[in-house]
């Protein structure tokens, strides 16, 4: 079996080619795509998997999601308790009396609230606005702390445009200032 014919030899060469050529095509047409699918497989299985647990953890922390929805709506009703609704006039007018009693400054005049609009700060905003003017007289300091208290007090209310020009007082009223201020309040619509 050493000494093999050349046409013999030639014939087991090429047999030996044609086997390894149909391996080859074997395994690039046939094993391998089912390789690849094998993998795209796993990694389908894989991800299914990572959905499954996002899925279970989100069901965990439903009961916890739930207490924090509820907290969080406590929260936005304790502040839009006082935004302005229904009457709006009377709304603002006896939000005003209350609030400037502490104060020492005169404000005879509070303006007439603007119809309901869109809020120009933010677009987009749940909520929607109205600008009213007042017009008022008290010592600098006091304008100044009624001013600060009023910001501090009503945070989905904003003041702009103040002016303050001396008011032309006698006597001990000499140094009091005159100012002029627009509010802008947040409606909540229904």
């Amino acid at each position: 079996m050493n000494k093999l014919s050349k046409e013999k030899r030639n014939q087991l060469i090429i047999v030996i080619g044609c086997t390894l050529g149909v391996l080859a095509a074997v395994y690039f047409f046939l094993v391998r795509p089912q390789f690849d699918g094998l993998q795209q497989i796993a990694q389908s299985k894989a991800d299914a998997v990572k959905k499954l647990q996002q899925y279970k953890d989100a069901i965990k922390k439903a009961s916890a999601t739930a207490g924090d929805l509820q907290v969080i709506s406590t929260n936005l009703a304790n502040s839009e308790s006082d935004i302005a609704n229904g009457d709006i006039y009377a709304w603002t007018y006896d939000m005003f009396r209350r609030f400037k009693a502490n104060y020492h400054v005169d404000i005879p005049n509070i303006g007439q609230p603007s119809s309901v609009t869109e809020v120009d700060l933010l677009p987009g905003f749940p909520y929607k606005q109205i600008k009213l003017n007042i017009n008022g007289t008290g010592f600098f300091h006091d304008i100044g702390k009624f001013v600060a208290d009023f910001e501090n007090t009503f945070p989905h209310m904003r003041m702009a445009n103040l002016s303050i020009e001396s008011a032309n007082g006698t006597g001990a009223d000499a140094e009091k200032l005159s100012f002029h201020v627009d509010i802008i309040i947040l409606v909540k619509t229904t």
